[in-house]
């Protein structure tokens, strides 16, 4: 076998373990059309970046002001890196630095039918919401600019309980994408 035909078989391997993840996404708050991937998409057009964040094995979640639970990150400013973004959300959201490097699970890729991308540097109509897992400690109360979401708790948890808590909204691909992590992460 080639290594296209290696790399064809073992992304088809993952999607197959995880259906849902890898399922045809409608994200209705943004006019998304979005499927993940284990194949990384080119930089340019990766707009978000959240991290599975582990702290003794334990996952971090953020829990915001109107009771949603999720995984620290977010928007990718003009003309910032990958990796500062990563640090900056999450200080921002969860008080937490890298204590290691960050391993990048996937990405959603996405076609908006927004007329306008979400932030004017943006690329559009296509974009990528990036995926990882990295060791976190938390060391700080998370910074809240006022442009972000909320957080009034960050909490370290077992897998089980932060995939329960991601899982109460309509989405269920969260705990595949936990699973995923914590299966890279172990």
């Amino acid at each position: 076998m080639t290594d296209t035909t290696d790399r064809a078989a073992e992304l088809a391997a993952l999607a197959a373990r995880f259906p849902i993840l890898h399922a045809p996404q409608r994200w209705a708050w943004g006019g998304i059309d979005a499927q993940f991937s284990a194949e990384l998409p080119p930089d340019r057009l990766i707009t978000n970046i959240h991290l599975v964040g582990f702290t003794d094995g334990l996952v971090v979640l953020c829990h915001d002001a109107r009771g949603h639970w999720f995984l620290p990150g977010g928007t990718r400013e003009a003309a910032e890196s990958v990796e500062t973004c990563l640090e900056r959300e999450l200080r921002e959201e969860a008080g937490a630095r890298l204590v290691g490097p960050a391993t990048w699970l996937g990405a959603h890729r996405a076609v908006t039918d927004l007329p306008v991308p979400y932030k004017p540097w943006q690329p559009h109509p296509e974009k990528a919401w990036l995926w990882g897992w990295a060791e976190v400690v938390v060391d700080s109360t998370p910074t809240n600019p006022a442009d972000g979401e909320q957080v009034v708790e960050v909490r370290a948890m077992e897998p089980a309980e932060a995939k329960r808590l991601l899982m109460r909204g309509p989405d269920g691909w969260w705990g595949e994408l936990v699973d995923l992590a914590v299966e890279q992460y172990r």
